[in-house]
């Protein structure tokens, strides 16, 4: 296993428009061209998602359960683990930093969904999400939207499209118009 980056080395690498993967033991910094964004004026809730959020009473909060959202969505997926523990662990002090926020959904007393981020500026670049109750995934898109509009934010990058993302608005721009949004959306 190779040495991780340090949260300063992590940071700098947002600011350049790269994030951090932890692939087959090497944690290395990656960019998307494409890179996916969901615009902020152009976000969408299907009208299917809308009557599943109707119908299922779900708790939605922000940063309550930040290591939980990390656990969650760590380990070994289908497309492959990105997320090791390791790299979880840097992600939790960036949290502590008040730099990565989650957004948790919960159902019936428990965590049904939610996805995490870095905050930098008016960037909120989502890292990963997770569901375990249908519609929970939905939920934490539904409700990260409401929070970033409701702070200011400008730009929401998601790095790479899902079918699922697509239903809410994503969209590919080249690497350019993507590395330009971002600098608007640093802190000067």
């Amino acid at each position: 296993m190779t040495r991780i980056p340090s949260v300063d080395e992590i940071l700098v690498g947002y600011m350049n428009g790269v994030f951090p993967m932890d692939v087959d033991g090497h944690v290395g910094f990656y960019s998307c061209n494409p890179r996916a964004i969901i615009p902020m004026d152009g976000f969408r809730v299907p009208r299917s998602v809308r009557r599943g959020l109707r119908d299922t009473a779900f708790e939605i909060r922000i940063n309550s359960a930040f290591e939980r959202i990390v656990d969650a969505c760590g380990g070994p997926r289908h497309d492959g683990e990105w997320l090791s523990a390791r790299l979880g662990a840097r992600y939790i002090e960036l949290h502590e930093l008040g730099i990565a926020h989650s957004v948790e959904v919960w159902h019936s007393g428990h965590l049904a969904g939610g996805l995490f981020g870095i905050a930098l500026g008016s960037l909120f670049t989502s890292e990963s999400m997770f569901h375990r109750v249908s519609n929970a995934g939905s939920a934490a898109l539904v409700a990260c939207h409401a929070h970033l509009t409701l702070q200011g934010y400008t730009l929401w990058d998601i790095q790479m499209t899902s079918p699922h993302t697509e239903r809410f608005g994503a969209i590919e721009i080249d690497e350019d118009d993507y590395l330009r949004q971002l600098a608007e959306a640093l802190p000067r």
